[in-house]
């Protein structure tokens, strides 16, 4: 009867970490959680990011338009939540990109698309309809804006996407056709720092083991 007891404990710990592990996964799946360096200072729609590490994720996606959060290095503080559209490659790579769009002198890119790594449909920032004016005279191309990002999220939903264009004039904005992206499989957890690597995840599967073995071994004596 003891030996039943302690393998019945041994599956339900193993249990409950075969779904932290699976839930993680399928969490940063979806989110595509980066973490990326800057060496020197990048605009991003609504302001200008002073050169270091940041987090980027997918925060929500409706198709034609994603919501992207960027964050410190550690995830501790939100800095921004901007509307992307989807951009499309040729090829995809095995490591993230960005694109960014050249200025003259000395002011900062703006950052223009971010790719995930192994996808073909990235992430092209939509800017404020003023700023992406300035820029598409200064990188003569058409640069997606909306009248009033940065906004609250349930505006971003539905603000109408125009490209403002190097001649002053308002297009319609052309967004590639990407496939829906996933709904997450479980509900976000409160937000709290977190470390851009597997580390803590891989120290706690770590512990929960450890924990396994003592308890099996005071059962077995018992």
């Amino acid at each position: 009867m003891r030996g039943w007891k302690v393998v019945a404990l041994i599956l339900s710990i193993s249990f409950f970490v075969a779904m932290f592990a699976a839930g993680a996964g399928a969490d940063t799946k979806f989110s595509k959680r980066t973490v990326v360096t800057f060496n020197q200072p990048v605009e991003i729609p609504g302001q200008v990011l002073s050169s270091g590490t940041y987090t980027i994720e997918l925060f929500e996606s409706f198709g034609a338009r994603h919501i992207v959060r960027i964050y410190n290095h550690d995830r501790s503080k939100l800095i921004a939540t901007v509307l992307a559209i989807p951009n499309q490659r040729i090829k995809p790579t095995a490591e993230n990109v960005m694109k960014f769009a050249e200025r003259p002198g000395n002011s900062p890119d703006a950052l223009k698309a971010w790719f995930y790594p192994g996808e073909n449909f990235g992430h092209e920032f939509v800017y404020p309809k003023t700023r992406a004016v300035e820029l598409a005279q200064v990188t003569h191309e058409p640069v997606p804006a909306i009248a009033t990002e940065p906004a609250p999220i349930e505006e971003l939903k539905t603000e109408p996407i125009v490209a403002e264009t190097p001649e002053k004039t308002e297009a319609p904005v052309e967004i590639a056709e990407a496939a829906p992206e996933p709904p997450p499989t479980r509900e976000p957890a409160p937000e709290l720092p977190k470390t851009a690597s597997d580390v803590p995840s891989i120290a706690l599967l770590g512990t929960l083991s450890v924990a396994v073995a003592f308890i099996a071994k005071r059962l077995a004596r018992a």
